[in-house]
């Protein structure tokens, strides 16, 4: 000691004078002080290093991904190697506090995680700073974050008792969001110097030591570091506090207050969760066990309002148990409180079955904890004889099997809802009520309900009640199975014959003989599209309004902007054609007397009525020969439509000028094609063609007459689907004049001018045969004739010769 005094009297004696003078003894004292920080500080770095260089797992010996037994199992093993009172070696002690410190660190879940994520834990931290306390800059210079921060709390930095409800994106989507379907979530949006949250922090913690134990899912969100998942919840500003449930999320907008934020919880859960109960309703809830399948919960307590806990519980098991309250102080309650002999000074929990005379099961304590209320309704989630409504519920009640000693056997009563089953129905029920055996699950169906599964199942198939014994296998369907022989009516003998049925299977499971791939069950509780409808637009509504009312334009530009574009597009195109049609009306209508030539050379005026602007002045016809059959019929274009005039050489001119006049108006189309054929080269085309068409060409003629003469294909229309294979017929109709007649019943005349006569009427017959193809043209272009339809389009390499 004496040595550094001297030391420091020759450091400031060329600085600040004699050793004696005052100076010299304040900085003397100065650097003393400087040197006991700088040992301190050397200290507080070797501890620091110490602890932080301990690693549980490397100590212990075993992988990230140990379990509890496994890690346990080399504790021991360790600790009673390297026990001090047995290990002599001089390191022992040393040791064995290290294998204890890392057992203590890996055999607590939370110590735990919490060392996995940030490499230690509250008690190996010296100064209990968060996981945040040194951050990267740059590339190569750290600095102590913790240096800035001032004490916002009595642990300085962020409160590390939030670290373990630390949430990320990846643990949000995969985690949170389909526990929220049973339980709902507050979470927390904080970050780094927000004054704001230091100031809501106690009540935070208080809350959340509350809410917790009801289990209540908690979650604490860093903008700073959860920057994605922050934008995902919508979450724009600091501190926010939300609630998750459905997967739905509903932002705080009122004082961070405890009871604020407890109503806030309670308000996150659907409506109707628990009924109230009084003398005059409990009949009807007991008894609509048989119409909602499931168990009925009724709570007893003296509050006038249902406990918080209460309606939690209702939410996670929502779908298995419905409940109902009865408060204790109405004089409407008197007669339920007699009849189950309830104990006024603690809360009481009734379950009942089928029975709705007896509970199945009572609890009955003074202070209902989440833990005891959640066991007793896992113990009774399910009817003696629970109905199939859905696969949800048969993965349940009958499991696939994992091992010898877990296997379930599934008694299965196929049968109806009518008033004639109801003697077997309750026969079955009441074996099923004095089964003991948890091996052996009872459940029904309705055949009505269930047909696919029932007509796998069935042996007797004259719609009889019927059990059936099965083991499911698999998860893809598979059962082992063996109906129950004689049916079942629910006599004497038949349960007999099921019990020892029942007592086989016990000894020697080979019994069920039988395999199927059993489909999927119907879900017979599935609301209509229309409801769920329904129900997602009033949430999507409401989420609307609490936006609008608190101001969330944020959240609401999206929506805002997507809303005045389709305004915008609509009222834009209703003003554009209203502009487009008033200046189409000013202009004049011209005729539409346009000539079209066809390939031989002949041309013809159409007058048209129809709008269709014509694309063409002129219709194009082709002649349909064995060189453009493949292209223009076979290998058409999907959707195309080759409209084909059959014509012979004598009638070519005439029909091809009255066809143009017909189809001009349709030559606007792209998909329609026009041709011709000659049926003087291709009768037996157009013969084999019409084969398929044998409804359409009938003729009132006898058979014998019909072989005798040919028939005449003049004047027919065909319109040829290539791609999809099929026609549509036309028939020529005569709708002109009958001139022979006209001059049979004038008297006669000269012989030349009878054939002159007979002459003018058989060109004129011809011209009228298409008097009514633009009618069915029209037709055609609403898909309404009837189709004929092609197995295989004959080819046209044979060419008929005229004698």
């Amino acid at each position: 000691m004496n040595a550094t005094l001297r030391w420091m009297d020759e450091l400031l004696s060329p600085f600040v004078g004699s050793p004696g003078s005052r100076t010299h003894v304040m900085m003397r004292m100065v650097l003393a002080l400087l040197s006991v920080l700088m040992l301190c500080v050397l200290l507080m770095d070797a501890t620091v290093a110490s602890t932080t260089e301990l690693d549980p797992y490397k100590v212990l010996g075993v992988t990230r991904s140990a379990s509890q037994a496994e890690i346990k199992k080399v504790y021991k093993r360790l600790a009673k190697e390297w026990h001090p009172d047995k290990n002599k070696n001089p390191e022992a002690e040393d040791m064995f506090i290290k294998i204890t410190k890392s057992y203590e660190i890996l055999s607590n879940e939370e110590k735990r995680a919490t060392y996995d994520r940030y490499g230690q834990t509250d008690s190996t931290h010296p100064y209990s700073h968060s996981h945040r306390g040194f951050r990267h800059f740059h590339d190569n210079f750290f600095f102590d974050e913790s240096f800035f921060q001032f004490p916002f709390n009595d642990k300085g930095g962020q409160d590390f008792a939030d670290s373990k409800y630390t949430l990320h994106f990846n643990q949000y989507v995969n985690e949170v969001v389909p526990d929220s379907f049973r339980r709902p979530y507050l979470i927390k949006i904080t970050s780094d110097w927000c004054f704001s949250c230091i100031h809501i922090e106690p009540v935070w913690k208080e809350a959340v030591q509350e809410l917790e134990p009801l289990g209540i899912g908690i979650g604490v969100v860093d903008v700073g570091y959860e920057r994605r998942l922050a934008n995902h919840l919508g979450a724009h500003q600091t501190p926010s506090i939300l609630g998750v449930v459905n997967s739905k999320v509903t932002f705080f907008h009122y004082a961070v207050v405890k009871e604020h934020l407890m109503q806030f919880v309670e308000d996150l859960l659907p409506q109707r969760l628990v009924e109230k109960v009084t003398d005059k309703n409990n009949p009807e809830f007991l008894k609509s066990w048989h119409e909602l399948n499931k168990p009925h919960v009724l709570l007893f307590d003296q509050v006038p309002s249902v406990p918080l806990l209460y309606k939690l519980t209702a939410f996670a098991y929502k779908d298995y148990v419905h409940f109902g309250y009865v408060d204790q102080g109405l004089s409407e309650t008197t007669d339920l409180l007699r009849k189950f002999n309830i104990n006024t000074y603690a809360p009481t929990m009734l379950v009942f079955k089928e029975d709705v005379e007896k509970p199945a099961d009572i609890i009955q304590a003074k202070g209902m904890k989440k833990q005891i209320i959640d066991e007793f309704i896992s113990n009774n989630k399910f009817l003696l004889a629970p109905r199939l409504v859905n696969q949800k519920l048969f993965d349940e009640l009958c499991p696939v099997k994992q091992f010898h000693r877990r296997r379930k056997f599934c008694v299965m009563l196929i049968t109806g809802e009518e008033e004639s089953y109801a003697t077997g129905n309750e026969a079955f029920l009441s074996l099923a009520s004095a089964n003991t055996n948890d091996v052996l699950r009872f459940a029904y169906v309705y055949q009505r309900h269930q047909q696919p599964l029932c007509d796998i199942l069935l042996k007797n198939k004259d719609g009889a009640q019927q059990v059936v014994i099965l083991e499911r296998r698999n998860g893809a369907g598979k059962v082992l199975y063996k109906p129950v022989l004689g049916g079942w009516n629910g006599s004497k003998e038949d349960k007999h014959k099921l019990l020892e049925e029942l007592e086989r299977l016990q000894k020697d499971p080979s019994i069920l003989k039988y395999d199927a791939i059993l489909p999927k069950l119907n879900n017979e509780f599935a609301s209509m599209f229309l409801i769920r409808w329904i129900h997602t637009a009033y949430d999507y509504l409401s989420q609307l309004i609490d936006d609008l009312l608190h101001n969330n334009w944020r959240e609401m530009m999206p929506l805002l902007s997507l809303i005045f574009s389709a305004l915008f597009i609509l009222f834009g195109t209703v003003i554009i054609q209203a502009f487009s049609d008033s200046s189409e009306e000013k202009q004049p209508k011209s005729k539409a007397n346009e000539s079209s030539k066809s390939e031989n050379g002949s041309s013809s005026t159409s007058n048209t009525s129809s709008s269709r602007p014509p694309r063409k002045s002129f219709v194009e016809v082709t002649e349909l020969t064995d060189i453009t059959y493949t292209s223009n019929l076979v290998k058409l274009r999907p959707g195309h439509i080759n409209v084909v005039l059959v014509l012979t050489d004598a009638t070519k001119n005439i029909l091809l000028s009255k066809f143009a006049k017909e189809v001009y108006s349709f030559t606007g189309s792209l998909t329609f094609h026009f041709s011709f054929l000659n049926v003087d080269k291709h009768n037996q085309w157009m013969a084999a063609v019409l084969e398929y068409a044998q409804d359409a060409m009938q003729i009132d003629t006898d058979e014998d007459d019909l072989a005798s003469r040919k028939v005449d294909y003049t004047g027919y229309v065909l319109a040829l689907n290539g791609h999809k294979k099929y026609l549509c017929l036309f028939k020529p109709v005569y709708t002109g004049e009958d001139l022979e007649s006209k001059l049979e019943e004038e008297g006669g005349g000269s012989r030349s001018r009878k054939g002159m006569m007979r002459s003018r009427s058989t060109t004129l017959q011809i011209h009228h045969k298409l008097d009514r193809l633009g009618l069915w043209m029209e037709r055609l272009l609403e898909g309404t004739l009837p189709r004929y339809y092609v197995p295989a389009w004959p080819g046209l390499d044979k060419i008929t010769v005229n004698k």
